[in-house]
């Protein structure tokens, strides 16, 4: 065991434990979620301490065997997060111990990772975990910095990150739903509207009309990543610059973006950018509305598809699993309703994010680590959801022909295309006559012996423009 001291007290720590005092203060001052903490925010955060600390080196602030020992502590790390986010391994979480639901602002986050970097440098030295004399988490590492400043700015480049994972994976829902619309576009059925029979659609049509939604969102996203360029880097505890150099402040952001390779910059109003979390609102929002989306078509899909012998069946969905534990050979629209509950939580997340934002006092938001943890958990769930709902339902779905043009013919919506040929009146007769006599209107049409089955289909396909199936 080890002994580390801080300003309230002694603690005692395992030899071998990567992180100091004030991390473990944390994990035992909080109850513990059962969540982690993002690894794009653990793998933001040390990438903002590497350009703090290549900062700090080129101003003369940090000497060269501390920063080079800093340097590959923090590429140490960083290749641990990174193979935690390829599913390799899972050390990394052995040494970020704090809940992501904090107290302080994110100071516990912000000193995890600074005593993770200060106590694997001094390994690299040969020293022992906690020989601070050496390599401080706090002199050293923190130099020139604030929670106040590192925080937001991993926060804001774990989520361009993740908003660009975000696009892609509606590109590829909307590429799935594109492809049907292809595979779909002389299939004519039965439109409606206020689930009532209205006129004849394609289910091409209606693939087209979810993939036209899904671009405006992957649109609205490409765009949303603008706002979160600006960071507050420099501006330490309150965004005036305390206890950083002038020549820090005027360097660091710009090797953060050589670090990072993202298009960030030092935010024109430091102390704006350290109150204000309102940027984080406007883009969550964006990610609302694709969420809004996903609800939308889901749920279609799930009427076209219900039944399905005793109800629209239309689309057949691939079978994922058993639906039911009672009634045999039942299958549930698994991956839909999936996708709809976690859309369902992003309309969620975004009632939390809104009131934090509005809940920060003068200087600083003291919430911010609730708004990041749902903020980037949204990004993630929602992103994991679009690829699988593209890849196992989208894609495999397949069209019932007999139904769709059974639904069709037996509904009066059919009228509305043979008024051109027939006259208004003469077709509002045989709709009043179907109506009558309890008949479909087709039969109705069919008695008339103004036209046959096919002769009508033909009328609706030309009127629509497409070759019938």
């Amino acid at each position: 065991m080890r002994t580390e001291k801080d300003s309230i007290g002694e603690q005692q720590l395992d030899d071998d434990a990567v992180y100091g005092i004030h991390s473990l203060r944390s994990s035992k001052n909080f109850p513990q979620s059962g969540e982690i903490s993002n690894l794009y925010l653990i793998k933001a955060f040390l990438l903002v301490k590497k350009a703090a600390a290549e900062t700090n080196y080129k101003c003369g602030l940090l000497f060269k065997d501390k920063y080079n020992a800093i340097d590959e502590a923090i590429d140490n790390l960083l290749k641990e997060t990174e193979d935690a986010l390829q599913n390799n391994s899972d050390s990394i979480y052995k040494k970020i111990i704090v809940d992501p639901y904090q107290g302080g602002a994110g100071t516990s986050l912000n000193m995890n990772i600074n005593e993770i970097i200060a106590n694997t440098a001094l390994r690299l030295m040969d020293r022992q975990y906690g020989d601070y004399n050496i390599i401080n988490p706090l002199d050293d590492v923190n130099l020139s910095q604030s929670t106040n400043d590192t925080f937001p700015t991993a926060l804001k480049i774990a989520s361009i990150y993740l908003l660009r994972e975000l696009a892609d994976s509606f590109a590829r829902l909307q590429n799935s739903l594109q492809k049907k619309e292809e595979e779909f576009k002389n299939i004519l059925k039965l439109g409606r509207t206020q689930l009532q029979d209205a006129v004849p659609i394609t289910l091409g049509q209606e693939f087209g009309a979810y993939a036209q939604a899904i671009a405006r969102d992957r649109w609205r996203l490409y765009n949303a990543e603008e706002r979160l360029r600006s960071v507050n880097l420099g501006g330490t505890a309150v965004g005036n610059s305390v206890s950083a150099t002038k020549e820090y402040v005027l360097n660091v952001n710009s090797i953060l973006k050589k670090i990072t390779k993202l298009p960030v910059a030092k935010s024109e109003d430091l102390i704006d950018a350290t109150q204000n979390l309102d940027v984080f609102v406007e883009v969550h929002g964006i990610v609302k509305a694709g969420a809004v989306s996903i609800i939308k078509i889901c749920n279609d899909l799930r009427f076209l598809s219900s039944g399905p012998t005793g109800g629209i069946g239309e689309i057949n969905l691939p079978p994922m699993q058993a639906g039911s534990s009672i009634m045999p050979g039942k299958v549930n629209p698994v991956i839909l309703e999936n996708a709809i509950q976690i859309s369902e939580l992003v309309k969620g997340h975004d009632v939390i994010i809104s009131n934090i934002a509005g809940s920060g006092n003068l200087e600083l938001n003291p919430f911010v680590p609730l708004l990041a943890h749902t903020f980037l958990k949204s990004l993630a769930m929602l992103k994991d959801s679009n690829i699988n709902l593209a890849v196992n339902c989208i894609e495999g779905i397949t069209a019932n022909v007999e139904r769709c043009k059974l639904n069709l013919i037996n509904s009066s919506a059919i009228a509305a295309s043979l008024i051109t040929t027939f006259g208004y009146e003469t077709i509002q007769d045989l709709v009043k006559y179907s109506q009558k006599h309890k008949v479909t209107f087709v039969k109705a049409l069919m008695k008339s012996k103004l036209l046959d089955e096919q002769e009508l289909l033909n009328i609706i396909s030309k009127d629509m423009g497409i070759n019938i199936e």
